[in-house]
């Protein structure tokens, strides 16, 4: 999501799909933003959960799912693929 153009944006789709505000407001001696429930219920978060913000060349996206994963995920993938044969003899 681009916070400065209002604009939220999908990693899965190359166009936007929907536009929404989100006002920020003061807590505590921070600022936070409030969401819409529609939006908590699309991305499947709720209060108590982790969002992250990724800086992309458009603006932020921001997600429920942590990038960091992903990097792990790879570096496993890549692990079994390397030693494919010695997980397949250590399977029997």
């Amino acid at each position: 999501m681009n916070i400065g153009m209002e604009q939220v944006w999908s990693p899965m789709a190359t166009s936007l799909k929907l536009t929404r505000s989100l006002k920020l407001t003061s807590i505590g001696t921070s600022t936070g933003a409030v969401f819409p429930k529609e939006m908590l219920v699309r991305m499947k978060v709720k209060k108590g959960d982790m969002l992250h913000a990724i800086e992309t060349a458009d603006g932020y996206l921001i997600t429920p799912y942590d990038p960091s994963i992903e990097e792990q995920l790879e570096a496993g993938r890549e692990f079994m693929k390397e030693y494919r044969d010695t997980f397949k003899v250590l399977a029997k």
